[in-house]
């Protein structure tokens, strides 16, 4: 089993599992590897330091260790590749979201594109009161709210939106 950090165009880092070189290579040329959080299906492997030459390389000299949670937000880090890699805290947002999205996930009910009509019903006691999730335009968002109905936007990364394996 290779266990490998893969980054995607958007800069979000994760981690992928596969069976062998092969098996990335073939996810990756049939399209199937996408972000978990941005479902952007542009992904590569982030170098890692077991792989990296470090022959005749010097270490440089590191910046002020942050005290304070927002400090570390706003020290970028470089990656092996020269491009700026995610801080820890990012990495901690990111994960956060990714949570709280699975939560609302798994505690809503999917209506789709009824999401306006089955609100309305719950609204005015017409349907069993309850979580609900779907599809919207900004136009229906906004008349849900006029109506006094609150309606949240929450973009759902493709890896949550379909059934999972």
């Amino acid at each position: 089993m290779k266990v490998w950090n893969l980054r995607c165009a958007q800069g979000h880092g994760f981690e992928g599992w596969f069976a062998s070189e092969d098996d990335f290579q073939s996810q990756q040329l049939r399209g199937l590897l996408t972000c978990p959080l941005c479902g952007v299906a542009e992904v590569v492997r982030a170098p890692s330091a077991p792989r990296l030459n470090l022959s005749g390389a010097r270490a440089e000299p590191q910046a002020a260790i942050p005290r304070r949670p927002e400090e570390a937000a706003a020290v970028p880090t470089m990656a092996a590749s020269g491009e700026i890699a995610a801080s820890p805290m990012l990495q901690q947002m990111q994960l956060a979201f990714m949570q709280a999205v699975r939560h609302v996930v798994a505690h809503t009910e999917d209506v789709g594109p009824r999401f306006p009509e089955e609100a309305r019903k719950i609204h005015h006691g017409e349907a069993p009161a309850r979580g609900i999730r779907g599809q919207a335009t900004e136009e229906e968002r906004e008349e849900l709210r006029d109506e006094g109905i609150e309606v949240y936007s929450l973009p759902l990364p493709e890896a949550l939106k379909g059934p999972t394996h």
